[in-house]
């Protein structure tokens, strides 16, 4: 066999070698390529289950947090007694000298009222309604009057704790400022929280201790940020900037609303003052016309049944003023 033959049949069997082993070669480099990716995919996904599943740990915590807490707020606003409404209305005498000062309230109307020749029966009725009705009329006006006052300078206390979050104070430290510079008695309130976190008290239930002298929505909304942010995480100063918008926006609301209603508020001062007014009148034009009202029996029941009828329309006309925002 010449050497020129010999040469291109070994040329023959390399090249037959390389079409036989290289293309499985190539193909072998492919499956790789393509085992890795779905390997990468693999990965990504797990990622994003794992991802999805905190999201959800995370959201369920923040559900139980947010129960929770209603529950036990909503426990709170249940307390009905003379003790936690004089403390709700900002009055600092004690219970008893509360009831001491009704009873000695109830002796003196019962007194009048006789001296204007009013029968006994119906003056110790009156006496005894008067002395229970009237100072719980006073605590409702103080406690809403105290709570007024308390949402008029809440959005700024907020709003103050949200700026020094942002400048990077710690949430006890934007707390202790806002209890030193905001006005009363948001002032009190927060000084309120320092103490309880002074005897040991995490600071979402230390800030527990606002709900319980002005149970009311805007309070509760602020805790639990709180208790949320404490218990799971997340944008303190975000959360609280959006909570003091929002507090705005109810504060603006509330005033649109009495505003709204105001007119019906003026209605109803007339209405009602007009019977006085027309008794007052008729008494100085013709003293003893009006005489059978408070001198015999059936003038006294028409009395009565008239007031009844007065506090109900009262009664009335202001639930249909009051609005729920």
């Amino acid at each position: 066999m010449s050497p020129l033959v010999f040469a291109l049949l070994v040329v023959i069997c390399i090249g037959a070698l390389g079409f036989a082993f290289v293309p499985s070669l190539a193909g072998s480099s492919r499956a790789d390529k393509r085992m890795k990716a779905l390997q990468g995919d693999v990965q990504v996904r797990r990622q994003t289950v794992s991802a999805d599943k905190i999201r959800e740990t995370r959201r369920r915590t923040v559900q139980d947090a947010l129960k929770q807490q209603s529950d036990a707020l909503n426990a709170r606003r249940a307390k009905k007694t003379l003790k936690h409404r004089m403390f709700q209305a900002g009055v600092k005498t004690p219970p008893k000298v509360w009831i001491r000062n009704c009873i000695i309230f109830g002796i003196g109307l019962l007194a009048v009222l006789v001296i204007l020749q009013i029968p006994l029966l119906y003056a110790a009725v009156m006496a005894l309604s008067g002395a229970y009705v009237l100072p719980n009329m006073y605590l409702g006006w103080r406690r809403k009057k105290y709570q007024n006052a308390y949402l008029d300078e809440l959005p700024n206390a907020v709003e103050a704790i949200v700026r020094g979050v942002k400048a990077g104070m710690p949430l006890n430290d934007s707390i202790r400022l806002v209890a030193r510079e905001v006005k009363e008695p948001v002032k009190s309130e927060f000084m309120r929280v320092l103490d309880q976190q002074s005897i040991g008290k995490s600071m979402a239930e230390a800030v527990e201790v606002l709900f319980e002298r002005v149970p009311l929505p805007e309070v509760n909304f602020f805790i639990v940020v709180i208790t949320v942010q404490q218990q799971s995480g997340g944008n303190l100063s975000e959360a609280l900037s959006n909570l003091a918008t929002v507090l705005r926006n109810r504060k603006k609301m509330k005033a649109k609303v009495k505003a709204m209603s105001s007119e019906a508020k003026a209605s109803a001062m007339i209405i009602g003052a007009l019977p006085i007014f027309v008794i007052g009148a008729v008494s100085v034009v013709s003293p003893t016309y009006l005489s059978p009202l408070v001198t015999t029996s059936g003038g006294m029941i028409c009395l009565g049944i008239a007031a009844v009828m007065m506090m109900t329309g009262a009664f009335v006309m202001n639930r249909m003023i009051q609005f729920d925002y």
